[in-house]
């Protein structure tokens, strides 16, 4: 490899990692989209806040590891123990960014500014979203850990609404793709992201990826926003060159 050519290689890593390193930084990846901080459709009155994972309070890691285990045991059976130990510490991750869901309290609260709304004038968390901006294949991507909604809030468009601001938010920060993992178990989860949403299928999915020794209970799902990325996540036709 000529010097140029490396050189070219070594300034566009660091324009990724520049680019990945400045999205984690930001304190409220909400704040340009104010309109989405208040969902109120379907007898829903939710209200959208931002939280970083090295900075949450133990109460709220209670809530979402209780959370976690109604929704998901079920679906990871006798390897749940496993996986609760894992997502507890993926959860408390400085790199974890959250989105929290929380109810209205009072009829007018939606009415306050998004920026003096206070813990005290929501009641409970009703579910969240974990995510982070991270490198996969060389990519930058947004990608979703967990997106979970307490049952209540379920099938009222509200899981739709969070993935088009995580679309919205991955975009303003120049990610090339969106990621995340669905389990084969969970046909309805697989549904939503494929039929609904237009998430395809990663060639980096273990059905894809050729791994004919690992019986995967997962696929690895994208949503690309470039050429390369479709290339290299979706094993598309080979990007444009310059």
């Amino acid at each position: 490899m000529d010097l140029k050519k490396r050189r070219k290689i070594l300034e566009k890593k660091k324009t990724i990692h520049d680019l990945i390193k400045r999205a984690s930084s930001i304190d409220d990846p909400l704040s340009p989209f104010d309109s989405f901080r208040r969902y109120r459709r379907n007898d829903l009155s939710l209200y959208l806040e931002s939280g970083r994972g090295d900075r949450l309070s133990s109460s709220v890691k209670q809530y979402i590891q209780k959370l976690l285990k109604t929704n998901m045991e079920g679906f990871y059976g006798s390897d749940w123990p496993i996986q609760a130990k894992l997502k507890r510490k993926e959860m408390s991750s400085a790199d974890a960014h959250y989105i929290f869901v929380r109810e209205l309290r009072f009829g007018k609260a939606y009415e306050i500014s998004t920026r003096r709304a206070s813990m005290e004038q929501c009641n409970q968390i009703a579910g969240f979203v974990h995510y982070r901006f991270t490198l996969e294949e060389e990519i930058p991507v947004l990608y979703v850990y967990e997106i979970q909604l307490e049952s209540r809030v379920q099938g009222k468009g509200l899981g739709e609404f969070l993935m088009q601001l995580i679309e919205l938010i991955a975009s303003k920060n120049r990610m090339s793709a969106i990621v995340l993992t669905v389990l084969t178990s969970n046909a309805l989860a697989m549904t939503f992201y494929t039929s609904i949403l237009g998430y395809r299928i990663s060639s980096i999915s273990p059905s894809k990826a050729n791994l004919l020794t690992f019986s995967a209970k997962y696929e690895i799902l994208c949503k690309t926003f470039d050429a390369e990325a479709k290339f290299v996540l979706e094993n598309d036709e080979e990007p444009t060159k310059d």
